[in-house]
């Protein structure tokens, strides 16, 4: 595992309760997930310098950023931070090219408008360089700021709610971005959602958490399958994350054969090269078990498996988790389901999914 690139323990009793630690690793998203309340936001701008916490610490690369036992505080501009607000923050009156240039203030003057230049290139925007914020589309003025918070030649990049307050077209363009983004970059980036759609699709790793402290974290994966974490189990489309690998695609059946953790899974065709890595996300509600492989069935994908958990629901649902080899699927059922076929932890079943349901995330 890569030694954090940032460390923090925050503590606090009031006005916002905060109480945990955790670390950044290079090269990482972390995403901080949780109910309006819950500290996230809190949380990012303690790491920006934007508000200082009660107690504990801070250090990155080395270097310490807070420690409340030294009295030790330092400001935003000394912070070498990149942050992506969700009202983008740029300046009204600049173009993107200048908006881009006032964060480059450790260059030399005469430098700064060709490494602007290349940041708004970076993130597809060159052509719109001489542009004014209000001549830009909601999508072009949120790359600006992504390209301005790269200017900062930041240790650590956070999104703060990058995508809530645009539409779901340009949400999936912009996740592209981020993807390519996190590709070119060796510092950590921290993003804060309360839409596990943007976890699934974006963050390696999940830090959900409840009234300033972390009370799950792990790997999407992990998390997408803890139905017993009720923001998880609220989730509007509840369900499994699978990081996958695009083996091939079958032109003459539209169909693309994926390796994942739960085995080899058709999907509906997905136009990347093979070798691509991607994460594909399955709705607990598409999936169907069985006690034996069924024949005769549209469904193409039969994993075979052991349950893990079984949790009741309202309505007479429930909702299981199942074991198959490093991966753990969710699946909801009712519970005459369940009495029927007389699931229980520890018995072998089989996964149905039908590969229309095999999708990714905020696609």
């Amino acid at each position: 595992m890569a030694d954090a690139v940032l460390s923090a323990a925050l503590r606090q009793d009031a006005p916002i309760p905060l109480d945990l630690a955790f670390d950044l690793r290079p090269g990482e998203v972390t995403a901080l997930f949780g109910a309006s309340g819950s500290g996230k936001t809190t949380v990012l701008r303690c790491l920006a310098g934007l508000y200082r916490p009660r107690a504990g610490r801070i250090r990155c690369n080395g270097a310490a950023w807070f420690d409340s036992d030294a009295d030790l505080w330092v400001p935003p501009h000394r912070r070498r931070v990149g942050l992506v607000f969700q009202d983008y923050a740029l300046f009204p009156h600049m173009t993107a090219e200048a908006n881009v240039a006032a964060a480059l203030g450790h260059l030399p003057k005469d430098q700064r408008p060709a490494r602007a230049r290349e940041l708004l290139s970076l993130v597809h925007l060159e052509a719109f360089a001489a542009r004014r914020p209000a001549e830009l589309s909601g999508g072009q003025r949120q790359r600006v700021a992504v390209a301005r918070a790269l200017a900062r030649d930041p240790e650590v990049l956070l999104l703060d709610e990058p995508f809530s307050a645009l539409d779901r077209a340009v949400r999936v363009a912009l996740y592209a971005e981020i993807e390519a983004l996190r590709a070119r970059l060796a510092c950590p980036i921290v993003l804060v959602t309360h839409d596990f759609e943007e976890v699934a699709r974006l963050a390696d790793r999940v830090l959900v958490l409840e009234t300033g402290r972390i009370v799950a974290e792990g790997d999407v994966g992990t998390i997408s399958a803890r139905a017993d974490l009720p923001i998880i189990a609220a989730a509007a489309e509840a369900g499994s994350v699978l990081d996958a690998t695009l083996v091939a695609t079958l032109p003459d059946r539209r169909l693309s054969v994926l390796d994942t953790p739960a085995g080899q899974v058709l999907a509906p065709v997905i136009e990347a090269a093979p070798g691509t890595r991607l994460r594909v996300r399955i709705p607990a509600r598409d999936v169907i078990l069985a006690d034996r492989v069924p024949e005769g069935l549209s469904v193409h994908n039969a994993l075979a498996g052991t349950i893990d958990t079984i949790d009741p629901r309202p309505a007479g649902l429930a909702d299981v988790v199942v074991v198959l080899g490093a991966a753990r699927l969710r699946a909801h059922v009712t519970e005459d389901a369940v009495m029927r076929m007389g699931l229980a932890p520890g018995r072998p079943v089989v996964a149905l999914v039908k590969s229309v349901a095999v999708t990714r995330p905020g696609a």
